[in-house]
């Protein structure tokens, strides 16, 4: 795997406000960053446990941000732009998995049918809806300044079509779709859009503890590609899926700089 130390010279997307950073995937990629020379505002619903974890992340702060609400995600974005200056990377990461609504998911699935809506619309809502409403309200940002890169991270294919994985599933195909419109609607105006993804079930606490058999990819394997990401190298790439544990040979049949 790449070593974040090659890429941290080149990082040119400094200013980064990343959501759902308080853990897991958004914890390892912030960390990442950070190492890497970017500044990041991390957010998490709790505001004191997000700046609480921003602490032992150098030069990061946290916020407070409930996705799925839009005046906290338009208050988030005002306070993270202030303390950057400006955003030049947006991560939409924060999630919400399959867990809140069948905790025995991996062992025992659940029909459709007999998901709650209300449980529906939570995973919906914080998957799909808030990764439009923390984008919609960063873009024009980024649209001012010229310039921009939004990663939106996903997930493997196989699991939006798995059985048993509903509302979760239908979240992140949706995501897929949004970030494809997104990386289309912005062609040409310096704003870029990819995916990202781990490859596979990692080490975050979505995967229940009675499940945990199989190896599970670690969270740092995200760090190099989100760092890559932000760098001088990846300037113009837009409308990517990126599997992290893919990531070399990704580079090699590109011919891209690491």
């Amino acid at each position: 795997m790449t070593d974040i130390e090659d890429s941290a010279a080149t990082v040119v997307a400094r200013r980064v406000l990343l959501t759902g950073g308080t853990s897991g995937l958004g914890l390892a990629m912030a960390s990442a960053l950070a190492q890497a020379g970017a500044t990041v505002v991390l957010t998490g619903r709790d505001r004191a446990r997000a700046e609480e974890v921003a602490a032992t992340v150098p030069g990061a702060s946290g916020l407070g941000l409930d996705t799925r609400d839009e005046a906290s995600v338009s208050e988030a974005v005002r306070a993270a732009a202030e303390r950057l200056g400006r955003i030049d990377l947006l991560v939409n990461n924060a999630g919400m998995g399959m867990r809140t609504v069948n905790p025995r998911f991996t062992t025992d699935p659940q029909g459709f049918w007999l998901v709650s809506p209300d449980g529906f619309r939570a995973v919906i809502d914080t998957n799909l809806t808030g990764y439009f409403l923390v984008a919609r309200e960063v873009t024009p940002l980024m649209l001012a300044a010229g310039r921009g890169r939004i990663v939106n991270i996903s997930m493997n294919h196989a699991t939006m079509t798995r059985r048993g994985f509903v509302p979760y599933g239908p979240s992140r195909a949706g995501a897929e779709a949004l970030s494809r419109i997104m990386a289309a609607d912005l062609d040409g105006t310096g704003v870029t859009v990819n995916m990202l993804l781990p490859g596979g079930a990692t080490r975050t606490g979505m995967v229940p503890d009675h499940d945990q058999t199989r190896p599970l990819l670690e969270p740092e394997i995200m760090g190099p590609p989100i760092v890559w990401l932000a760098s001088a190298a990846a300037e113009g790439t837009s409308n990517e899926r990126i599997v992290a544990t893919e990531f070399d040979d990704w580079l090699r049949q590109r011919a891209l700089p690491l």
